[in-house]
């Protein structure tokens, strides 16, 4: 397709104003410009027509008949314009809010909490897209994306939802069982549940346990197999303490030691910096960390309780 040939947008505004105001000057307060920046521009465009688009006098202009003829279209293509541009505006906050986040943190925090986010704003409906990979925030199907990282991604803005640390988990019934779990050297009577993600050698440095030799146990890729495994009494396992929010308050889990490991990782609420104004995305996240507030204060609340 060959490509249009049209003469700048700025020099469009300028005339257009002009010539429904009949003045430069009234033109030029509209626009927030001088009124010698609205000449330049409209000479401009009647440089790039080839005639003249206005009749100048002292006191006032008028629009000569080829200018009248393009004044008309040109009125009509702006207020289309306005018109779609409102259009969109008002499509984008009534269409679902598009979210990307690991489908681990999905199904075991947002999703457990996600009704009190619609109990709030019953007008704002919620797609959930799981992926570990970034989101493609240019393709225009994602709207934010909450990740797990240092919080850098270009080009985006980053809000901190919620620092995290690495607890040990296991099943209630292996704590009260032959070999109850009080401190982490006591791990040495038990099967160590491994994930990728989370290494037990540098977990047992950090709490200073010295008894535990790491056994060969069962290696995880993924920490919702840890996470059921050790619901299941397998073993005890190492996991984000997020992802086990809402099992440890059901008591399907507990935090045998009460301790957790701070990591160099946080929870970020993540979108693209011209989208950090759509009322959407700020309610979304004004309540999120609002959630996460909580999540941290229960989990100050339980190690406190489980170090009594």
């Amino acid at each position: 397709m060959k490509a249009r040939k049209l003469p700048s947008l700025t020099a469009l505004r300028a005339f257009e104003a002009a010539a429904r105001l009949t003045s430069f000057s009234r033109a030029a307060e509209e626009l927030n410009v001088t009124h010698s920046a609205v000449s330049r521009q409209i000479r401009e465009l009647e440089l790039f027509i080839g005639r003249p688009l206005f009749h100048r006098s002292t006191r006032r202009v008028e629009l000569t008949a080829a200018g009248a003829r393009y004044a008309g279209v040109l009125h009509k293509s702006f207020d289309d314009m306005a018109a779609a541009t409102q259009d969109a505006q008002e499509r984008d906050r009534t269409a679902p809010l598009v979210i990307s986040t690991m489908d681990s943190f999905a199904i075991k925090w947002l999703i457990p909490c996600l009704s009190r986010f619609q109990d709030a704003h019953p007008e704002i409906g919620v797609r959930i897209r799981t992926s570990d990979e970034l989101a493609d925030f240019w393709r225009g199907d994602v709207d934010l994306a909450i990740r797990y990282g240092a919080g850098r991604y270009p080009r985006c803005v980053s809000t901190l939802l919620m620092d995290e640390e690495v607890i040990a988990i296991c099943s209630p019934a292996l704590v009260r069982g032959d070999h109850p779990l009080h401190t982490p050297d006591d791990l040495v009577h038990h099967r160590l549940l491994h994930n990728e993600r989370h290494d037990w050698p540098r977990w047992l440095q950090r709490t200073q346990a010295t008894s535990v030799v790491v056994n060969a146990g069962v290696t995880m890729a993924h920490s919702l197999l840890v996470i059921e495994a050790a619901i299941r009494g397998d073993g005890v396992g190492l996991t984000r303490h997020a992802l086990v929010e809402d099992d440890l308050r059901a008591g399907r889990l507990v935090n045998p030691f009460g301790i957790g490991v701070r990591v160099n990782a946080s929870y970020y609420v993540v979108t693209l910096k011209e989208s950090a104004t759509d009322p959407r995305i700020k309610a979304f996240t004004a309540w999120a960390r609002r959630e996460a507030g909580q999540s941290l204060r229960f989990g100050r609340d339980l190690v406190r309780s489980d170090r009594n």
